[in-house]
C-alpha cells in the first residue's frame, strides 16, 4: 500500500468521523472501499458506452425496431 495526501474540507472531515463505519474501521479503510466502489462504476459506465458506440443502441431498441420489421411481413387470416 502506498501513502497518499489529499486535502478535504473540514465539514466533510467532521461528517466522516461522525460515521460508525469510520469508526470502526478507520478513515484509511473506508475511503479505499469507496474508491474502489468509484472506480467500477466508472468502469461499468465506460462498457455500457462501449456497448451502446458499437451497437448504436440498446438492446431494447433493437428488439423492438427488429419487431417493427416483421409486423410488416405478417398476413392475418380474414
Amino acid at each position: 500500500m502506498k501513502s497518499i495526501q489529499i486535502t478535504v474540507d473540514e465539514e466533510i472531515l467532521s461528517e466522516l468521523d461522525e460515521e460508525t463505519e469510520v469508526k470502526l474501521e478507520g478513515r484509511s479503510s473506508v475511503i479505499r472501499r469507496l474508491l474502489r466502489q468509484y472506480l467500477s462504476e466508472r468502469r461499468g459506465a465506460r462498457i455500457r458506452e462501449a456497448y451502446q458506440k458499437g451497437y448504436g443502441s440498446t438492446a431494447e431498441e433493437s428488439e423492438t425496431s427488429e419487431l417493427a420489421e416483421w409486423e410488416k411481413e405478417q398476413v392475418w387470416p380474414e
